[in-house]
């Protein structure tokens, strides 16, 4: 948790200020046994009522000024506690964003809402317990001991065996307790992980029947949560009993000791019933400490979740401040001998890869699945670095420019076609906020998309529910599209971003993207050889390496790979036109 205090920066004051006024109520709590001593040793011994009011009003006074310094100190936790739970939140999420995709693929998604969301509150709440109780507590327990020897030296020897036992009793159940913790967030990740599968993928699971083995794999994960909490419970449940039991002994002890004493002479009756009153205090803040620690170790196991992310220094690190000039009569995109792979000493996802693409061409990427087409156009963007060779924009290497400079050069259409919640408009302006509507109608065009926007009751204004599920996959597809024109980019990617597309529409958008007036590098992935045939080359990937590099006829007649693609592929869209 140490290393998360940083994030009560603007919160300081409230927080030194809070367990101040907490210290204060406790310095009340322990004169009001003092109080109810003299009453009655003093008032009701001796008859005295006006001493018994007086002491009656003096109690009253400070059990008032008490809740207000209780209702202040807690004003103040809350207010700290909330503001350390966005500060940190907010870093959080600065930080995910500033990781690469490999370094976010370590944690998860799943990983990563559970730490931001689940581990944050775990962590908020600490700081507010900390704030409300961490100096009352020890406080109320060293202060209680100290008023009780002051009154009975002898008798206080029964406080500080109660003392012992109950901290020994705190040690084990928190020893036992705290590894449970950090598993349980653990475990709240894969149920997390699991529901997030489920929800996205509902239509799979009801088109292929199976629900029942979705519910299985869910109960098991979550059945096991509920074994690691229900164990974590039990033993911290133990706290409380035992605590309560150890105090009551020592109540009975105080009770049988301090009337040998009273009869004797050497103490009081209000002095027994003060140390009855502190023995009480000492009770409920061992019980206040014992479920501090409980809490204290669910915030520390989340903290160390927290500062995992943290310390996940991003691997592609953003050096350069300037946007460089374009290097005159350059290639708008080169690769030259770029390997790429995804984790150190593992399998290359590319090897080697050569070619060039000035502005206004169409570079073609074919291959089959998990040959590295995508793996291509993430490296572009510096979504993934290269180990390999330079990839260069405009003559220069892509490490020299800013991130945002590099990436508002770059359009990319993704595979999986990606719609925010919103409008069509805000969704538009995503890579071009000041993009006119002209503008924007001209993406639209362009992409074939303008028919059935213009259709729209509200048009450009028209509602995008979550994740574009209120319009179809050609839709969103086309959507993505008109998104990344608008932006006019000066490299357009379409990885693989008119599979739900017919021909017809395909070719259409194609010819439209060709005639734009700013003139795109354009890299066009696909699976379909129909779809790249009029590129100006075709490079034809397999197993990362490059199988064929030309246009279309002169990879019919040099390239195996490409050839065979195209056969099988025809000899497909035959068969199902003969059925």
């Amino acid at each position: 948790m140490k290393k998360l205090l940083r994030f009560l920066r603007g919160y300081r004051a409230v927080t030194v200020l809070g367990p101040f006024f907490k210290l204060l109520e406790a310095v009340g709590e322990l004169i009001i046994p003092l109080v109810v001593a003299a009453i009655i040793d003093k008032g009701i011994t001796a008859g005295d009522t006006a001493y018994v009011w007086k002491m009656g009003g003096v109690m009253l006074a400070l059990g008032a000024a008490g809740l207000a310094f209780a209702v202040t100190a807690q004003y103040m936790a809350a207010k700290a506690s909330q503001g350390f739970g966005t500060n940190l939140r907010g870093a959080l999420y600065r930080h995910i964003n500033r990781l690469s995709l490999s370094d976010t693929d370590r944690f998860g998604a799943a990983g990563l809402l559970t730490r931001i969301n689940s581990d944050t509150i775990q962590a908020q709440v600490g700081v507010a317990m900390f704030i409300r109780l961490v100096l009352r507590s020890p406080f109320l327990v060293v202060g209680a001991l100290v008023m009780a020897i002051s009154i009975s030296p002898k008798i206080s020897i029964i406080f500080l065996i109660m003392a012992v036992i109950v901290s020994v009793i705190l040690y084990i159940v928190m020893s036992r307790t705290s590894p449970y913790y950090r598993k349980i967030q653990n475990n709240l990740d894969e149920v997390s992980l699991l529901t997030r599968e489920t929800l996205s993928g509902a239509r799979v699971v009801r088109a292929f029947s199976n629900r029942e083995n979705e519910e299985r794999d869910f109960y098991e994960s979550a059945d096991s949560l509920k074994r690691k909490n229900v164990k974590a419970t039990a033993l911290a449940a133990l706290l409380n009993p035992l605590t309560y039991a150890v105090i009551n002994f020592a109540i009975i002890a105080v009770l049988y000791f301090g009337g040998k004493t009273v009869n004797a002479g050497g103490l009081s009756q209000g002095d027994v019933i003060a140390l009855v009153n502190y023995l009480s205090q000492i009770l409920l803040a061992l019980v206040v400490t014992a479920n501090l620690a409980v809490t204290f170790t669910k915030a520390s196991a989340s903290a160390g979740r927290i500062n995992e992310v943290f310390e996940t220094k991003p691997s592609i690190e953003e050096t350069a401040t300037e946007c460089p000039a374009p290097i005159e009569g350059s290639a708008a995109l080169e690769f030259k001998n770029v390997s790429f792979a995804y984790y150190a000493g593992g399998r290359e996802a590319l090897k080697n890869i050569d070619f060039t693409l000035n502005s206004g061409e169409t570079l073609g990427v074919i291959g089959s699945t998990g040959s590295g087409k995508s793996t291509v156009a993430n490296l572009i963007p510096r979504f993934y670095e290269a180990t390999e060779g330079e990839i260069l924009v405009n003559g220069v290497n892509v490490k020299n420019y800013p991130f945002a400079d590099l990436r508002r050069k770059i359009g990319l259409v993704p595979q999986k076609a990606v719609l925010f919640s919103g409008t069509l408009r805000e969704n538009l302006l995503f890579g071009n906020p000041n993009a006119t509507d002209e503008e924007l109608y001209a993406a639209l065009e362009a992409a074939q998309s303008l028919d059935f926007v213009q259709k729209l009751p509200d048009g450009l204004n028209s509602k995008v529910s979550r994740g574009g599920r209120n319009f179809s996959g050609g839709q969103r597809q086309r959507l993505t599209v008109a998104r990344a024109l608008a932006a006019k980019p000066e490299i357009l990617i379409l990885d693989d971003s008119s599979s739900a597309l017919d021909y017809a529409t395909e070719s259409k958008m194609r010819h439209a993207i060709e005639a734009l007036p700013f003139s795109p590098a354009v890299i066009l992935i696909s699976q379909r050889a129909f779809s790249l045939m009029h590129a100006n080359k075709i490079l034809v990937l397999e197993d990362g390496g490059a199988a064929g590099y030309g246009s279309h006829e002169e990879l019919l007649e040099s390239c195996e790979v490409y050839k065979e693609i195209c056969d099988s592929q025809t000899k497909t869209e035959k068969g199902g036109a003969n059925r």
